[in-house]
C-alpha cells in the first residue's frame, strides 16, 4: 500500500478499475494521477464502522456517500430520495482539487480539509485528515451498479429521523388499543434512539406539537425479509409496542401492529437534512407475525411530565 503524493504509485491503471484487485507490487510504468482515482467511481460508500480515530470531519462523518467529478464535491446526506438526488450523486456541497497531490476539500459550511489518498484494493482508498488525525475508507461504485434500495434498508433508522413529524393518516382493521390514539411520532438521535407519541388532533402545525410520551426505540431486521423491519417502541412507562415496518415511499411508512393486528399509515412532514450519528447495530428476528400475542384491551401509558 503506498500514499499518493503528487503522483500516485505506478500501478496498472486497467487493474485499478476492474473487478480484481490490485497487486500492490506490481508497478510498471504507466501511471495515475490522484484525480483519475478519486473520479474513477461515480460514488464512493463511506464505510463508517471502519473509521479510524477519535475526531470527525462533519460533512464526511454526515454523509452516506462522496463523489469527486470535475471540481465539484457532492454528498447524499439523506436516506429518503436517495439515488433521485443529483440523478444518484446527491447535492453539491462544495469543490475540491488534486493539484498538489492532496485531496483538497473546501466544503460550503465545514471550510477546508486536506487529505491524503491511499489505495488500498482496486476499488477501495483511504482518506487521512493529518489535522484531526481521522482516516475514512471508501468503497467504489458506479451509479448504475450501486445498490440505493439496499443502502435505503440498511440506514431506514436515519429515514425514521429525516422528518420533524410523522403524522397518522390511515388506521386499518384490528382490535382498539392504546395506540390507536397517538397521532404523531417523532424519532430523533438523542441516546442513539428516542421516540415521542403525540395525541394531538390531525392537522396540528409540527412546531407546536404537545408530545405525550416518550421512549427509545429499537429496529431489527427479519429473516428472509430485506424490505420489512421489525419496530419497536420502549415507552418510558413500561408498554411496548411492536409493528412491522414497511416504507411505502420517501415519505410515507406504513406500521402493523404485530398484537392488535391494526395497520397504520404515516405521512413524513417537516423535511430535514439529516446528521448522521451514531450506527445503531440491528439484531434480527425470525418470526414476521404471531397472532397469539394479541391484544384487546386498552393500555395505559405514562405520560411526559409537564415542567
Amino acid at each position: 500500500m503506498k500514499t499518493l503524493k503528487l503522483l500516485f504509485a505506478i500501478i496498472i491503471a486497467s487493474a485499478l478499475f476492474s473487478s480484481c484487485t490490485v497487486n500492490q507490487n506490481n508497478f510498471i510504468e504507466n501511471q495515475i494521477s490522484l484525480e483519475e482515482v478519486v473520479s474513477g467511481y461515480d460514488l464512493w460508500y463511506i464505510d463508517y464502522h471502519r473509521t479510524i480515530g477519535n475526531r470527525d470531519i462533519p460533512y464526511v462523518s454526515k454523509a452516506f456517500t462522496l463523489s469527486f467529478l470535475d471540481g465539484i464535491l457532492y454528498a447524499n446526506n439523506n436516506i429518503a430520495d436517495i439515488g433521485l438526488t443529483g440523478n444518484g450523486l446527491g447535492i453539491d456541497v462544495g469543490t475540491y482539487n488534486t493539484f498538489n497531490g492532496l485531496l483538497e476539500t473546501n466544503h460550503d459550511l465545514d471550510g477546508a480539509n486536506d487529505f491524503e489518498v491511499t489505495i488500498i484494493s482496486n476499488n477501495e482508498i483511504s482518506l487521512y485528515n493529518y489535522r484531526n488525525n481521522v482516516t475514512y475508507f471508501l468503497i467504489g461504485y458506479q451509479i448504475n451498479t450501486f445498490n440505493y434500495d439496499r443502502l435505503f434498508y440498511e440506514n431506514i433508522e436515519y429515514f425514521l429521523q429525516e422528518y420533524v413529524a410523522w403524522e397518522k393518516t390511515a388506521t386499518i382493521g384490528g382490535v382498539p388499543n392504546a395506540f390507536d390514539v397517538e397521532n404523531y411520532l417523532q424519532f430523533t438521535p438523542e441516546n442513539i434512539t428516542t421516540f415521542y407519541s403525540s395525541q394531538d388532533n390531525f392537522g396540528t402545525r409540527i412546531d407546536i406539537i404537545s408530545w405525550s410520551y416518550v421512549g427509545g426505540y429499537e429496529i431489527f431486521d427479519i429473516v428472509g425479509f430485506e424490505n420489512l423491519k421489525i419496530l419497536t417502541l420502549n415507552y418510558d412507562g413500561g408498554d411496548i409496542e411492536e409493528f412491522e415496518l414497511s416504507v411505502l415511499n420517501d415519505g410515507k411508512i406504513s406500521l402493523f401492529n404485530i398484537n392488535s393486528e391494526t395497520t397504520y399509515e404515516f405521512d413524513g412532514n417537516g423535511f430535514i437534512e439529516f446528521r448522521k450519528g451514531n450506527k445503531i447495530e440491528k439484531k434480527s428476528k425470525e418470526s414476521v407475525r404471531n397472532n397469539n400475542r394479541k391484544r384487546t384491551k386498552i393500555e395505559r401509558r405514562t405520560k411526559i411530565k409537564k415542567n
